[in-house]
């Protein structure tokens, strides 16, 4: 199994930034969605991925609904999401990518 997680901020103030959606999706002629959640309270995501899911020739898209987190502030903003888009080339691989988010900008790193 690969496991994907991530953990987000909320840069304008420096706390979790939970109970945001989260969808990873197979890239391809047509787009195959692997899972949708939510991260928890403290802007944490773990989420397996099961071998058969994981190709190493395919991109992989991990999409952060982020519109209502920044809504739900009364904060405005012109990112309603974050859109990462990564290759798996480890069936067993991990792949941790936290995110620091701001209303018009954010910042993301990969690590394992």
């Amino acid at each position: 199994m690969a496991v994907i997680t991530s953990h987000t901020l909320n840069g304008t103030d420096g706390t979790h930034a939970g109970g945001i959606t989260v969808t990873l999706s197979r890239l391809g002629q047509v787009n195959e969605i692997i899972f949708t959640t939510v991260m928890d309270d403290g802007g944490r995501l773990e989420q397996e991925i099961a071998p058969n899911q994981i190709d190493p020739d395919a991109t992989y898209e991990l999409v952060f609904e982020t519109g209502s987190f920044w809504k739900q502030r009364n904060i405005s903003g012109a990112m309603p999401q974050i859109v990462l888009r990564f290759l798996m080339l480890d069936q067993k691989g991990k792949y941790h990518m936290p995110v620091i988010l701001n209303p018009n900008s954010y910042t993301v790193w990969m690590s394992s």
